[in-house]
């Protein structure tokens, strides 16, 4: 009967095994299925990183264009700020 009994034994902690394989939270097709998850969030990263350079590149342009703009109105038409003196050298 001992003779028996031990081959039982493993035949079911082998199937038990191969049900946590195929079947378990650590499964191949869960595994899998993470990996897909993943790529599709690193996609999104990727996108959203992409946007966040053309927005910042944007606001960018606008801080400049305006800082341009300022200096242009300054030295063409004598802007002067609230808090400003304007002092003109004659030449």
């Amino acid at each position: 009967m001992g003779n028996r009994l031990i081959p039982a034994v493993l035949f079911a902690l082998l199937l038990i095994v191969q049900a946590q394989l195929w079947f378990g939270p650590g499964s191949l097709p869960h595994v899998n299925a993470l990996k897909q998850e993943l790529d599709q969030q690193k996609l999104a990263n990727e996108e959203a990183r992409r946007k966040m350079e053309q927005l910042s590149a944007e606001v960018n342009d606008l801080k400049q264009g305006l800082n341009m703009v300022e200096e242009r109105a300054r030295h063409e038409l004598g802007m002067v700020k609230a808090q400003e003196i304007f002092v003109q050298v004659a030449k």
